[in-house]
């Protein structure tokens, strides 16, 4: 990954959180993990790895779980990007912890970090290609995808950040002028100098990032879409419909 002072890096690595228990998603995963359900016949993985694979991306993780097995089958038939599992059979390390463990496949220079399960539908330029653009690793150490109430499908919560003129974040504590993180970033690796080997979530990095002034947003264009329960299902499979036939 090389670059000019006025040309893009663009990350050549991605990971895929895919390890989480899908409780909410019962009984649908009494037996399959969450990224394996389908929504449009394509599974809430392959619309993450699809987009990873367009941006150019050559080589991604996913940490595995829940039914392991599964998902180790159904990535082997991909061809890109090149999959790399990262197995938490033995202990689920929360989305920190498996982005830790997976470092050494990571590399040293920013990466592409997925939800497994959420996706989007691009409007113009791919969106992780404006996430690439928009990187800057000399202010950012974490660039969060952002959506917009109106462009979500499936989200029952409130917002998540406020973003300053600059892209800077800070938390919006559910007010209703903020964005949803939108389940993509970019993250450098550095953030991790230091980091424990266990159980420990993204968020406590989003705060320290906050407080450090380096953690900036992107508004995506498009649709993006969420699935946490069964009801979701129906509601995501009509989102995909409705944002593919006004892209035409």
């Amino acid at each position: 990954m090389t670059a000019g002072p006025d040309t893009p890096i663009v990350p050549q690595t991605a990971i895929v959180l895919a390890a989480g228990l899908g409780k909410r998603m019962r009984p649908v995963t009494d037996t399959i993990p969450k990224p394996l359900v389908r929504i449009a016949g394509k599974t809430l993985l392959d619309w993450g790895l699809d987009s990873l694979a367009a941006a150019g991306v050559g080589k991604a993780v996913v940490n595995v779980h829940y039914f392991p097995e599964q998902i180790v089958a159904h990535v082997a038939k991909r061809r890109a990007p090149r999959i790399i599992i990262s197995d938490e059979s033995e202990r689920l390390l929360d989305s920190a912890g498996g982005i830790v463990k997976a470092l050494p496949e990571l590399g040293e220079q920013p990466f592409y970090v997925l939800n497994a399960d959420t996706f989007w539908i691009d409007d113009g330029p791919l969106n992780l290609d404006r996430l690439a653009l928009a990187w800057d690793a000399a202010k950012m150490d974490i660039l969060l995808m952002l959506a917009d109430l109106h462009q979500a499908t499936g989200h029952c919560g409130g917002t998540d950040f406020l973003v300053a003129p600059d892209g800077a974040l800070r938390r919006s504590k559910g007010d209703p002028a903020g964005l949803i993180y939108a389940g993509a970033a970019i993250i450098h690796p550095r953030l991790f100098t230091n980091a424990p080997a266990g159980p420990h979530s993204l968020n406590a990095y989003f705060d320290s990032a906050i407080a450090a002034g380096r953690l900036f947003g992107m508004p995506m264009h498009g649709h993006w879409i969420t699935v946490g329960t069964p009801d979701a299902i129906p509601l995501a499979e009509a989102g995909v419909a409705g944002a593919l036939a006004e892209s035409q």
